[in-house]
């Protein structure tokens, strides 16, 4: 396999985990580049379910180098929790302590990143964003304020406590004159910050240069991206959006490794369409189909459990996420959710609902979307089980033309079909 990237290329919960998890089979060494804890990834193993925030999906597997890079954000806490939920169900704490690596670049999320996050989201009221109250936004501000603390900062105290003499009286002012939040102590950080670095400190590799030189001779490398391409803090559905750059532009640059390193983009798209949170979503159903979509695809959320919003497949923005993020092939997922479907839609061309105008391309003002509504073509569906092809061929005819139309629609080629959460059920052309 050549070095690869996954990128989720609708509103993130795509499937990536899935995705992931098959080729890390084939690779040396998996890194997450952007996102933190806010993300949540299921992999469905030998019949165990696996929930993944942080930890690279490729954790399950012997012998693989797991690295959170540069360009992720890390909450230690729910870091913690996430790695011993993962060994209750079987993983062994010395494979943890063997395959996961952490940059020492990465930042870290504060108490008073998830302080600020959750007063600033209730504020918002019926405008709110729709994050996880996790503080990975204000996580990022912080790092591009050029006011974080990164994971090496722990571990050298003098530059720990030179940074908090910065940060804290500002941070401070903040908190009370601005969000009427509680300010914090130096001691108080300088304690958060120990506990910190007792979590990390198994983990952090200080040698990441060598080792990641080392790996770019000789080693196949899997990139791992969290949320999607529409969710992109550039291209995404702005103000609607994460805090770092999922596409595969953002991959060599949070990876540590530059674009260079990257061979193909393989981008994940449902079958279908879903999002969790607020912001615009033109091909949502809120009808008796949408919540067929949802009880049939189990569209919960995995970091939240809310709900998700369900819809037809978006051809529209699909094109603009082959763009943007750099897609080279397509994973498809959840292909057999569609099996009980007599009809299914794909919107291929959006119509101004004032002005009768029809568009192919994607505009990307989404205070412009409430204008739009989707122009559908409609495909027969096959009305039998899909779950135990093996093949392409084993796939109903009317399967592989909405394939096909796919593929004729996004310019590129489909090299996975997933048509069940297990990884047995996968079709690989």
């Amino acid at each position: 396999m050549e070095n690869t990237v996954v990128v989720g290329a609708q509103f993130g919960d795509e499937g990536k985990a899935k995705i992931t998890d098959l080729l890390a089979s084939k690779a040396d060494f998996i890194t997450r580049f952007q996102g933190g804890s806010n993300a949540g990834h299921t992999v469905v193993a030998d019949g165990k379910k696996y929930a993944f925030h942080l930890v690279p999906s490729g954790i399950l597997y012997e012998n693989k180098i797991c690295m959170i890079g540069a360009g992720c954000v890390i909450k230690p806490d729910d870091l913690k929790k996430e790695i011993e939920d993962i060994i209750s169900q079987g993983i062994t704490r010395e494979h943890f302590e063997k395959c996961l690596k952490i940059s020492p670049l990465a930042h870290i999320t504060m108490k008073y990143h998830t302080d600020i996050d959750g007063y600033s989201e209730s504020s918002l009221g019926n405008n709110k964003i729709g994050t996880t109250k996790k503080g990975i936004g204000p996580t990022y501000t912080d790092k591009y304020k050029r006011m974080g603390i990164r994971v090496e900062d722990l571990f050298n105290k003098e530059t720990l406590s030179k940074k908090i003499d910065v940060i804290l009286p500002t941070k401070n002012k903040e908190l009370e004159f601005i969000y009427n939040l509680k300010p914090y102590t130096k001691e108080e950080i300088l304690s958060e910050c120990e506990e910190y670095r007792k979590i990390l400190a198994p983990y952090v590799d200080f040698n990441w240069e060598n080792n990641l030189l080392e790996t770019s001779k000789n080693k196949t490398i899997l990139f791992e991206g969290a949320q999607g391409v529409m969710l992109d803090i550039d291209y995404g559905t702005y103000p609607y959006v994460t805090s770092s750059s999922p596409t595969a532009g953002g991959a060599g640059i949070g990876a540590s490794m530059g674009p260079k390193a990257i061979k193909k983009a393989v981008g994940v798209f449902k079958a279908y369409m879903t999002r969790v949170g607020e912001g615009a979503f033109i091909t949502e159903l809120t009808d008796e189909e949408g919540e067929k979509l949802r009880s049939i695809g189990g569209e919960f959320g995995v970091t939240t459990g809310r709900p998700r919003r369900c819809g037809w497949f978006d051809a529209v923005s699909a094109k603009y996420a082959v763009l943007v993020g750099g897609l080279t092939e397509i994973a498809l997922t959840k292909l057999d959710v569609l099996d009980s479907f007599e009809e299914i839609k794909l919107a291929k061309a959006y119509k101004n609902k004032k002005t009768g105008e029809i568009i192919n391309y994607y505009p990307t003002d989404v205070y412009s979307h409430k204008d739009y509504e989707p122009i559908y073509e409609t495909h027969k569906g096959w009305m039998t089980d899909i779950t135990n092809c093996k093949t392409y061929n084993d796939l109903p005819e009317n399967a592989k033309l909405y394939l096909k139309r796919l593929e004729e629609i996004l310019g590129i080629k489909i090299s996975i079909i997933s048509v069940g959460p297990d990884r047995e059920q996968t079709i690989f052309i």
